[in-house]
């Protein structure tokens, strides 16, 4: 852990304030109506900060682990790819777009909460993909590797689509703007990400 600290510290310290906090807050049911986004809140100039603490606060540990796990495979090398405060604005940036849109959506919905890393966790994996468009995920339940751009394009079909069901009482808009947010921002922080992702192609 010393190395990635050295390495890549922004990503590793928002890795470790995440899973601690999350943690915290699994025994502090406290922590959730102070931190998690509550947009009828949000949406009315109150509690902002929500827009950040939410994404450090998850439903349980399933809901932390996969997302820490994602998080873990992508998020280490992307520092190291596009640079340190590059990294910090692209994952925080994320976290916080990705949120504009259910504030909208669910303004006037006083018992809509959402939290969790998602949107911003979205935004790290569309953004590596955007360097590394063939990497090969395995995605449960597909049992063969697929390349990332596949999986990238799948995935916002699916988001969008759940999304308009809103039947799982799962955030979609938020990994789908979180995706485009994490693309968008790596497109203007680091300008010839486009022309090496089409370059891919050739």
């Amino acid at each position: 852990m010393e190395q990635y600290f050295a390495e890549t510290p922004v990503s590793s310290l928002i890795f470790l304030l995440t899973i601690i906090i999350s943690i915290y807050a699994f025994n502090n049911q406290n922590v959730y109506g102070k931190m998690m986004l509550h947009p009828y809140s949000v949406a009315k100039g109150k509690n902002v900060y929500q827009l950040i603490t939410s994404g450090l606060v998850h439903k349980d540990w399933a809901h932390l682990i996969f997302n820490m796990l994602t998080y873990f495979f992508f998020a280490f090398n992307l520092e190291r790819i596009v640079g340190h405060w590059q990294f910090g604005l692209i994952y925080l940036g994320s976290l916080i777009l990705c949120d504009i849109p259910s504030i909208n959506k669910h303004k006037k919905d006083f018992w809509y909460h959402s939290l969790g890393a998602s949107g911003a966790v979205c935004g790290i994996l569309f953004s590596y993909i955007l360097f590394f468009p063939f990497t090969k995920l395995i995605i449960f339940p597909i049992p063969i590797p697929i390349p990332a751009v596949l999986y990238g394009g799948l995935f916002l079909l699916y988001s969008s689509y759940l999304a308009k069901k809103q039947s799982d009482g799962i955030n979609h808009d938020a990994h789908f703007y979180g995706a485009l947010s994490g693309i968008i921002i790596t497109t203007l922080l680091v300008p010839n990400a486009l022309v090496n992702f089409f370059a891919a192609f050739k």
